[in-house]
């Protein structure tokens, strides 16, 4: 391991990867974000920063699970306006594509990485960053962690994925509830409606994303990875799309080493030691 995911980079101070830090240690690729004075609100620079180790982590055979995480009292308090590029006089379509090649493509990143995804939740998740954490495979939360869908406090509709994660995850009724009200949700109770996987002590919540991921990173990688992809596209899919897209995943997964390494080590009644071929 070439650094602690709780210690910044030599790097300049208030450089990109003091604000982002990022390790890889036993196959797991840590992304914490590293603005505790703001929350953790990303800027548009941080955002693609997390963008590309996302899409690096699903490129590198060497990394096999992931955990986004951040320091201080907060999650993410969600976007950083002030951090992006000059603005001009807006045009209409102009907001729509802001939030296209943002909010969205973050979202999506999360959504279309190859490995499992947890989000170790520390504190407030607010606005695109509680949709940050819900984009995620596992979400393990501190006890102190609150979740609030802030938008409507500003007057503004859902964005960043909300209004198509929120429903599937915890249904159109209690979605709606969340995002009419902009209440902020503890932890207890994100996990008693089924938007976290476990609370922790904050003392805890680093040793369990640790013991998760690295349970994942010995995992058989690729149908892990063809599993996400099922269960994602399942909710947007009718039975026979999904019942072929289960067959032809299976299909795939079965030319790979660890699909070979668990028939056999079945057979051979001993324990699978899988390598993420």
């Amino acid at each position: 391991m070439s650094d602690s995911p709780r210690e910044p980079h030599t790097s300049a101070e208030n450089s990109l990867d003091s604000l982002i830090l990022h390790a890889t240690d036993n196959a797991v690729s840590w992304i914490t974000l590293n603005r505790p004075e703001t929350l953790n609100a990303l800027t548009w620079d941080q955002r693609e920063r997390v963008i590309t180790l996302l899409a690096d982590a699903s490129a590198d055979p060497a990394v096999r699970a992931v955990v986004i995480t951040a320091t201080g009292r907060g999650f993410c308090a969600g976007a950083d306006l002030r951090g992006g590029p000059p603005v001009g006089e807006r045009l209409p379509g102009d907001v729509a594509r802001t939030i296209r090649r943002g909010a969205q493509r973050l979202i999506a990143a999360v959504l279309d990485c190859e490995k499992p995804v947890i989000a170790a939740v520390n504190g407030t998740a607010a606005g695109i960053g509680a949709h940050l954490a819900f984009a995620c495979d596992l979400v393990l939360a501190a006890e102190p962690a609150r979740f609030i869908e802030v938008f409507v406090r500003r007057g503004l509709v859902p964005d960043g994925g909300g209004a198509y994660l929120l429903p599937r995850l915890v249904g159109p009724q209690r979605a709606k509830e969340l995002m009419f009200f902009g209440d902020a949700l503890t932890a207890a109770d994100a996990e008693r409606i089924g938007l976290v996987n476990r609370v922790v002590s904050p003392q805890e919540l680093d040793k369990t994303a640790r013991e998760w991921a690295e349970r994942l990173a010995t995992g058989p990688t690729r149908a892990l990875a063809l599993t996400k992809q099922l269960v994602n596209a399942s909710l947007d899919a009718d039975r026979a799309t999904a019942f072929a897209a289960e067959a032809a995943a299976q299909e795939i997964n079965m030319t790979t080493a660890d699909a070979t390494e668990g028939v056999t080590s079945f057979t051979e009644r001993r324990s699978p030691l899988y390598r993420g071929r």
